[in-house]
C-alpha cells in the first residue's frame, strides 16, 4: 500500500474483511446477458461439487454436456472453479512478496514467475488450492475442452492492500471468455471468496459479481497488461487506474458503476455540494444507498439527495458543514460500493 494516500490506513482497517466478501446470485450482469437465468448452470455445477482434476476433458464433459448453449456451458464451468478451488494463502503471500521485491528487475521476475507457475499447477491438480494464475488457467482449460475460446489476461488487482497509486503493481489474473462471437471479462478468483491476512486463511464465499460484469466497471479494479483486453470505448491509463476510487465487489454484485469522481481522493470545500455519479441496472432500489462518512474516530451514516439525471444514471448530493479529512463510503443497505478520501477546506 502506498504510504502518501491519504486516508488509507482507516479505510483498509474499515474494509479489510468486506474486500471480497458477497452473496452468490444467479443473475447476469451488466455487459449483455440482462435476465438470463443460470439456476439450470448452476445446478449441474453443484451436482460435480468435489470432483478431482485428474481428467480436465472429462470434468469438462461432465459440466457443459447437458446444457445447451456457450453462454450456459461456461457458466458452470465458472461457477464450479470458483465454488471447488480454495485460494492458498501461503502461496497468495508469497507470490505478492516475490512481485514487489523483483519489480525492477524483470528478467529475475520472469525466470520466478516460470518456477512458480509450475508449482502453482502441480498443487493446484493435486490440493485444488491455488491463486489466481489456478484460477485463471482453470478456467481457460476447462472451457477449452468445451469449445469455448478463452484466454488468461495478466494485469494489476486493485484493493485497499494493492495498487493504490503509485506504479502499481502487476498481482493478479483473471479470464477473458468469447460467447456469442463477442468477447466478455470474468474474475473467478474474486467470485470465490477472500482472502482474511489477520486469520492468515480462505473465507469461501462465493459471488457472481465478477462473471461477464461491464468492462467499465470491471476496469475500476483490474487493469490489463495488454489495455486492448479492457475492452472498454476508451481506455483509461494506468495512472488514471492507479489514482481512481476504491470500487468493491458488492459494487458488481449491485450492478453499481460509480462514474464520477475520477479519483480516489476529492478536493470539497465546506458548504459546497459533494456530487458522486452513479449509473446503475434498471430497477435499482436507490433508496438503499447511503453515505458512511469517517473523520479521525468519527463516523456517521447520512442519507445523500439522490436525483436521477438519465437513463440509469443518478447524482447524489451532499454538503459537508465541517472542515477536515474524510473517508466517503457509498453504501447500499450494508455492502460498501466505493470509497473517496475527500479534503475538505
Amino acid at each position: 500500500m502506498a504510504t502518501d494516500q491519504k486516508g488509507i490506513p482507516m479505510i483498509r482497517g474499515l474494509l479489510l474483511g468486506v474486500l471480497l466478501m458477497g452473496a452468490g446470485q444467479a443473475h447476469a450482469q451488466l455487459s449483455g446477458f440482462d435476465n438470463r437465468d443460470y439456476h439450470r448452470a448452476d445446478s449441474v455445477a453443484a451436482l460435480y461439487q468435489g470432483e478431482d482434476l485428474t481428467n480436465l476433458p472429462i470434468l469438462a464433459h461432465k459440466l457443459t454436456a447437458d446444457l445447451p448453449s456457450e453462454l450456459e456451458k461456461f457458466r458452470a464451468i465458472y461457477t464450479w472453479v470458483a465454488t471447488n478451488i480454495e485460494n492458498d494463502y501461503g502461496y497468495y503471500l508469497r507470490n505478492k512478496q516475490k512481485r514487489k521485491k523483483l519489480l525492477h528487475r524483470p528478467a529475475e521476475l520472469k525466470a520466478w514467475n516460470e518456477e512458480f507457475r509450475s508449482k502453482v499447477f502441480k498443487k493446484l491438480l493435486k490440493e485444488q488450492s491455488t491463486i489466481c494464475t489456478g484460477y485463471a488457467y482453470l478456467v481457460r482449460e476447462l472451457a477449452n475442452f468445451a469449445g469455448i475460446d478463452c484466454h488468461i489476461i495478466d494485469g494489476y488487482g486493485r484493493t485497499a492492500e494493492a495498487n493504490v497509486g503509485g506504479q502499481g503493481i502487476p498481482n493478479h489474473s483473471w479470464n477473458a471468455v468469447r460467447l456469442n462471437n463477442k468477447w466478455y471479462l470474468c474474475d473467478a478468483t474474486w467470485s470465490s471468496g477472500s482472502i482474511d491476512p489477520q486469520k492468515k486463511s480462505f473465507v469461501r464465499n462465493y459471488n457472481d459479481g465478477y462473471f461477464l460484469a461491464a468492462p467499465e466497471l470491471f476496469a475500476r479494479n483490474h487493469y490489463p497488461l495488454d489495455s486492448a483486453w479492457l475492452l472498454t470505448d476508451t481506455q483509461p491509463t494506468l495512472q488514471a487506474f492507479l489514482e481512481g476510487p476504491l470500487v468493491y465487489k458488492h459494487a458488481f454484485s449491485h450492478q453499481l458503476q460509480p462514474i464520477a469522481p475520477a479519483t480516489l481522493q476529492v478536493p470539497a470545500k465546506k458548504s459546497e455540494v459533494f456530487v458522486l455519479t452513479l449509473k446503475t441496472a434498471k430497477n435499482a432500489d436507490v433508496n438503499q444507498l447511503t453515505l458512511e462518512l469517517k473523520r479521525g474516530k468519527d463516523s456517521r451514516t447520512v442519507k445523500p439527495e439522490v436525483n436521477q439525471v438519465g437513463d440509469e444514471l443518478y447524482e447524489l448530493h451532499y454538503s459537508f458543514k465541517q472542515r477536515g479529512k474524510y473517508d466517503v463510503h457509498l453504501k447500499s443497505g450494508k455492502d460498501y460500493i466505493v470509497t473517496y478520501t475527500l479534503n475538505v477546506k
